[in-house]
């Protein structure tokens, strides 16, 4: 997947800006419960200053006007006892009101950023649900997973969280260095000199940090891809005896990702190193300078108490805005990785689309098209009349399914590669979902979903009666190898259809395409992991079930082509020949040397027996 792609700053903030509305309401009672947090947390130190000056000592006392009318320091003075029970008991309800504070802080993000990043899945999962099938094709599962889970996942803990926490510490540092300052503007310089060298070593590490951040995630894509290759692909890897390969396999992409995530480790032991030795000096200096301060009459004893208190609030606050920076750039690159995808172009129709009826017949004209500059199909032109059945032959690669995937705008044709059309129409006018909903077909290796082969078989028309599905899965052949389940139609189907063998999952599909009652319908090669006598009788009963429709049939077993109405054979991506079984065979060429070599014993008795037995469509 792209890994250069970079979204200029001001598309990030607008990406951010459009998933927070509806949710700034939830940030902003969550920052006003932070700021009222902060505050109340300011006054512990205060009151341990009062306490000591005021109580136990002899300053006096600079109580705010609503407080001197409620306490007597005075009488306090002459009860030290009940005096400090009265701190304490000051310092508890303010730790109360500090904790409801912090609860409605925490529900309140909590709200706002599952908001966020809920809006920010639901719409990564729509985009790719529209786009082009090139793009899916280019890009692998795993990664695309990485990137809406684990990237998202940075982006909701850098906006909801860690922003939240900058203004927060901006409040915080403002609120109590005016304290300080008001208290000990000296002792307030001291403690300031280190925050711009703080601010320095961030600044630094952050540029190093992004790079190597943007590595450790894009070798976490591989990982994440490897293993799903693996999970989906299990029976094969079984099968070939490949685990120890893949284990290694494994084992070496896991074995990078690691090492970029210790590099990466290493670095910010660094960083955070440094910053706490930056830390400890702070506040060495703070208590070295209070000291003197104090001893020298130009600070009290509970001043000095408060104010090494609220240097020691500050210092961690300020050194975590080191952190927010390296977050910033791990967020920075989810962003990059994220906006990939939102800003890949979506399958789109024209304006002047339309939805019409399938009617008429198919027709290629002149068709050039290929992969990445490798031509497939070259000039290819031939007609399938309306409702009858059409059969396609070549070799690998020679541009069969190709051909299907243009029908049904998978790919689209450009300027100079032909056209297609149905009943005189270019398909290229039709809305995609008009013409994909009125083309049923059935692949080589069907997907099935992971729920229960009922819903898999209904997902073209879920409200259909169950008579209807019945029949369908009938038609199909499988109806009876799905009643022989102990849940019947209410088996789950395991991921990608691992519950069922091949054949069985072809039949599922076919009926789950019967099910659409589409016009038109192609079979490419669908009946492969069927034996013979299976793929005669299914024949057989959708020749009876599609009467009127159009088909088109994909397959390398001559006998499931020989019965159509015309036979396309490719080659190397030109047709080679182009008629009926018989003439075909009448002449030489690919079609009558594949004839040859296919056509058993078995093979001819089942012709001879049924004469059509073989239920050619």
């Amino acid at each position: 997947m792209e890994t250069q792609f970079k979204l200029p700053k001001g598309e990030k903030l607008n990406l951010v800006a459009r998933y927070l509305r509806g949710n700034l309401g939830f940030f902003a009672a969550a920052l006003l419960c932070a700021c009222l947090s902060m505050i109340f947390n300011a006054l512990t130190p205060q009151i341990i200053k009062i306490t000591v000056d005021s109580v136990l000592g002899e300053e006096p006392a600079q109580l705010p006007a609503l407080l001197r009318g409620l306490i007597d320091l005075e009488g306090l003075k002459a009860e030290p006892i009940r005096a400090l029970w009265l701190a304490a008991g000051a310092v508890v309800v303010v730790a109360i009101l500090r904790g409801i504070c912090t609860y409605g802080q925490r529900v309140n993000l909590s709200k706002g950023s599952e908001g966020f990043v809920k809006k920010i899945r639901d719409d990564l999962f729509r985009h790719i649900q529209h786009l082009d099938f090139e793009w899916h094709t280019a890009h692998s599962t795993g990664d695309i997973i990485q990137r809406c889970t684990s990237d998202v996942e940075v982006i909701r803990n850098f906006v909801c969280l860690q922003l939240v926490e900058v203004v927060r510490t901006v409040f915080l540092i403002v609120l109590y260095l005016s304290i300080m300052i008001s208290m000990s503007p000296r002792l307030s310089l001291v403690s300031l000199v280190f925050i711009p060298v703080v601010g320095l070593s961030s600044g630094i590490f952050y540029r190093k940090i992004s790079r190597r951040f943007q590595a450790a995630d894009e070798a976490e894509g591989e990982v994440t891809t490897c293993a799903q290759e693996n999970f989906t692909g299990v029976r094969v890897v079984r099968a070939f005896g490949r685990e120890r390969f893949e284990e290694d396999r494994f084992a070496a992409k896991n074995n990078r990702f690691s090492q970029l995530w210790i590099r990466l480790g290493k670095l910010m032991s660094i960083y955070w190193a440094s910053g706490t030795l930056l830390t400890c000096l702070q506040v060495m200096a703070v208590i070295v300078v209070g000291t003197i301060e104090t001893v020298e009459g130009r600070m009290t004893l509970g001043g000095f108490i408060a104010f090494v208190g609220y240097n020691e609030t500050l210092a961690w606050p300020v050194r975590a805005l080191g952190r927010v920076l390296s977050d910033m750039s791990k967020a920075g690159v989810s962003m990059d990785r994220v906006g990939y995808i939102l800003k890949a172009p979506e399958e789109r129709d024209t304006p002047e689309a339309e939805d019409v009826e399938l009617r008429g017949d198919i027709v290629f004209d002149h068709v050039t098209f290929g992969y990445e500059g490798q031509p497939v199909l070259k000039d290819v032109s031939f007609a399938i009349p309306q409702g009858s059945t059409f059969a396609v032959l070549g070799g690998t690669g020679s541009g069969k399914s190709t051909l299907i995937h243009l029908l049904d705008r998978l790919y689209d044709l450009g300027e100079g590669q032909g056209r297609i059309t149905i009943g005189g129409r270019d398909i290229r006018t039709l809305r995609r979902e008009c013409l994909r909903r009125q083309i049923g077909l059935v692949l080589q290796e069907p997907f099935l979903f992971s729920q229960t082969i009922r819903e898999n078989i209904a997902a073209t028309c879920p409200r259909a009666p169950e008579e209807e599905l019945r029949h369908a899965a009938a038609v199909a052949c499988v109806d009876e190898a799905i009643q022989e389940f102990p849940d019947g139609y209410e088996t789950m189907v395991g991921e990608r259809g691992v519950t069922l063998s091949g054949g069985q999952k072809q039949r599922v599909a076919i009926a789950r395409m019967l099910m659409q009652h589409a016009p038109v319908m192609v079979f490419d090669d669908s009946l492969s992991a069927v034996d013979a006598e299976t793929d005669t009788k299914i024949r057989t009963a959708l020749r009876e079930q599609v009467q009127g429709a159009t088909v088109i049939l994909i397959s390398h077993r001559i006998t499931t082509l020989m019965q159509a109405d015309r036979i396309l054979v490719l080659e190397d991506g030109r047709v080679a020949d182009l008629g009926t079984h018989s003439e075909l065979i009448a002449r030489p060429g690919i079609y009558r040397e594949i004839y040859e070599i296919q056509m058993s014993s078995d093979d001819r008795r089942l012709i001879q027996e049924g004469g059509r037995a073989d239920g050619g469509l």
